[in-house]
């Protein structure tokens, strides 16, 4: 399939090939929910943690004797059922990350960037470089494409000046091909590629 090849400023300067493999795939919601649930499961902390008995400062002497006292018998004030005790299976620091086959995160980043492509916010431009930074300058070019939440994927480096540009620019990002994921793809409205980006997905997607 072809697509139209624009410049920053929204000047069609031709056309660019793009593989069926990668921009033409069935969309498959469950596929992308895996990788979604994958990427924020790694993301997450997992320092949350509640103390045991062995941590928990106080005596260590039995309360009251084993018997005679009518009371059910106890070995430490600081067990679960005392005030300021241990708290029973409570959580531990751990990693909430699982383990997602390549295979399947590679159909899914695939199959991220066709439904971008079948809904028509998929835009290929020529390059991001820019002379100088000027935010109102890329703002105004936002809006001749009606661009209003944008992630704008480059080539292995970004540009100095046009990383100084949008980082004040609302619900607009910029990352380098290196760093594209599903989750990015799909929390905002329009996918921008670069010529460059372009190329390396299909060496590394293909």
């Amino acid at each position: 399939m072809q697509a139209d090849v624009t410049t920053l400023y929204n000047k069609n300067v031709g056309k660019l090939e793009l593989h069926d493999s990668i921009y033409d795939l069935p969309i498959r919601s469950d596929l992308l929910q895996r990788v979604v649930r994958w990427q924020l499961a790694k993301r997450q902390s997992g320092n949350h943690k509640t103390l045991s008995v062995t941590e928990i400062r106080g005596t260590t002497a039995k309360p009251w004797n084993q018997k005679g006292s009518g009371k059910a018998r106890a070995g430490s004030v600081r067990s679960t059922q005392f005030r300021g005790g241990a708290v029973s299976h409570g959580p531990i620091v751990r990693s909430h990350s699982f383990k997602l086959p390549k295979k399947v995160r590679n159909l899914a980043l695939r199959t991220a960037l066709s439904s971008k492509k079948a809904e028509g916010k998929l835009f290929i431009i020529d390059s991001i470089s820019l002379e100088k930074p000027s935010t109102s300058d890329l703002v105004s070019s936002f809006k001749s494409f009606g661009w209003m939440s944008v992630l704008i994927v480059t080539g292995n480096e970004i540009d100095k000046n046009f990383y100084f540009s949008i980082r004040n620019i609302p619900n607009a990002d910029v990352i380098s091909v290196k760093g594209i994921n599903v989750y990015d793809i799909l929390r905002k409205d329009i996918l921008v590629l670069t010529k460059d980006a372009v190329e390396i997905l299909e060496l590394r997607l293909k």
